[in-house]
């Protein structure tokens, strides 16, 4: 069976901010649907924003403090269950192993993009 792709343009592309940002703090979400974190990520310049995470497969609180990771940081604000999502942390699914968090190597700044 084939996977069907979409294609997207490069001026698609182009709209997207992603930037690198640093989680200051996570804390449980229980009115999520499914099980989630919520995440509060510093973009340095671009200031403090939320995010919510289906992340708790792989990761806890402790963990995921003080690690930095790669977010869509220009989506409109989307609501999930009474919480304010801001940006949108990428990641790569593995099936049954839950969500691995996208992060840059060493020496990338809060703030940082992706050009």
């Amino acid at each position: 069976m084939k996977l069907q792709i979409m294609l997207a343009t490069w001026e698609d592309i182009s709209k997207l901010d992603i930037r690198v940002g640093t989680i200051l703090e996570v804390a449980p979400f229980p009115a999520a649907r499914k099980p989630a974190f919520r995440l509060t990520i510093d973009f340095g310049l671009l200031g403090v924003r939320m995010s919510s995470a289906q992340i708790t497969e792989r990761y806890t609180p402790e963990c995921l403090t003080g690690r930095q990771v790669v977010a869509v940081v220009n989506l409109p604000i989307k609501k999930i269950a009474g919480f304010q999502s801001e940006c949108l942390v990428l990641g790569i699914s593995l099936s049954e192993k839950g969500v691995v968090l996208l992060r840059p190597d060493d020496g990338a700044l809060n703030g940082d993009c992706l050009c």
